[in-house]
């Protein structure tokens, strides 16, 4: 009972929030960076952190010059995920004890960084820092971004297909109905004049009758 009731649970969550099925989870691979910026310590505090989440202290960077390589199960470990294509605005920046911390760098991260097929992105500030990132899911989910915005214009297509077509079919009843109105309209002035002139030349026919005493009122007399 406890299991089915967890499961549907689960549905409706996921239902929900479809954007958890789209997790890309991204992790730090490798950082070397090439300087220190407080003085008061010889062991620097170095985290990474985007907008709106928390900061991740990185605690196996201790000093300057040296290449720190990371297996991606370390405890701070992921750095973050993407839930969609748009991009983050991130970076890496040093604790400072008595002023604002320090910035080695911050950049926009997007999921279409993952140009590599093995998910490998390398970001890099001279006299900073560099950094290799890692996003299995980030190269699947452009991937598929891509898929379906092909597939979307696609479907745009053949509705802008079916839309001409359509308009196509509709102008052509409305110029044969136009064509039939005009053509019935020809016939009934055409008949009018007929019958206007066939009118004209019986009162003439009379005119000339009248003229030589052949009418009706000859006979009387």
């Amino acid at each position: 009972m406890a299991s089915r009731w967890n499961s549907r649970v689960s549905i409706i969550f996921l239902f929900c929030f479809p954007e958890l099925l789209l997790s890309a989870v991204v992790t730090l691979d490798s950082l070397e960076i090439y300087t220190t910026h407080e003085w008061l310590t010889s062991t620097p505090t170095v985290y990474f952190k985007c907008n709106e989440e928390k900061k991740t202290v990185l605690p196996d960077v201790k000093k300057a010059h040296a290449v720190y390589h990371f297996k991606g199960e370390e405890s701070f470990q992921p750095l973050t995920n993407f839930t969609s294509k748009k991009c983050k605005r991130c970076g890496f920046y040093e604790k400072d004890r008595i002023k604002f911390d320090d910035v080695f760098d911050e950049w926009e991260f997007c999921p279409s960084d993952f140009t590599s097929p093995n998910g490998i992105y390398i970001h890099s500030k001279d006299k900073e820092f560099n950094a290799t990132f890692l996003c299995d899911e980030c190269v699947k989910k452009v991937d598929n971004l891509d898929g379906d915005s092909h597939h979307h214009n696609e479907g745009h297509g053949v509705q802008w297909y079916i839309v001409i077509i359509v308009v196509s079919i509709v102008g052509s009843i409305l110029l044969m109905m136009g064509v039939f109105v005009a053509y019935k309209y020809w016939l009934k002035r055409k008949r009018q004049q007929e019958q206007a002139r066939f009118l004209k030349l019986f009162e003439e026919e009379d005119d000339i009758e009248d003229d030589l005493g052949l009418g009706p009122l000859s006979d009387s007399i």
